[in-house]
């Protein structure tokens, strides 16, 4: 299980890292007036998305899955954190919808929302490991 357990933490680094940068790229393409920075920021942002972000959240929930089932798992901190992770899939759908308003050049925020949408995984994600490590109910 401490492989499982292993997975289950290195693809929840990877989702969190997609989560932390995408918002990121948001503020500068919203920023960006020039046409090629536009071309690379809708680049940059679909890769991510859905080369490194999507994988590592499935990969993390199947981890995260086999681990609840193997371990059995329970206690209100459990039920917290997969409120919190419920939480994460909306985020991450709503960058994905975010990521096609870019993509048909339909964006309607401006770099300051992104900045503060940005602040949002690291949140939760400092909730989550303290539910995790101190389990405090």
């Amino acid at each position: 299980m401490l492989w499982i357990k292993s997975l289950h933490i290195i693809f929840m680094v990877t989702w969190f890292a997609g989560l932390f940068y995408l918002p990121r790229l948001f503020v500068y393409h919203a920023m960006c007036t020039d046409q090629a920075g536009i071309d690379r920021f809708k680049v940059m942002e679909r890769k991510l998305y859905y080369g490194i972000m999507t994988p590592g959240a499935l990969l993390t929930l199947l981890f995260g899955t086999w681990l609840w089932l193997g371990y059995g798992f329970s206690g209100a901190w459990l039920y917290a954190k997969l409120a919190l992770v419920v939480l994460l899939i909306a985020y991450h759908i709503y960058c994905g919808k975010l990521l096609i308003d870019f993509k048909h050049d339909r964006n309607q925020h401006g770099h300051i929302y992104y900045r503060w949408f940005n602040e949002m995984p690291v949140v939760i994600l400092f909730a989550v490991v303290i539910l995790v490590v101190v389990k405090p109910w």
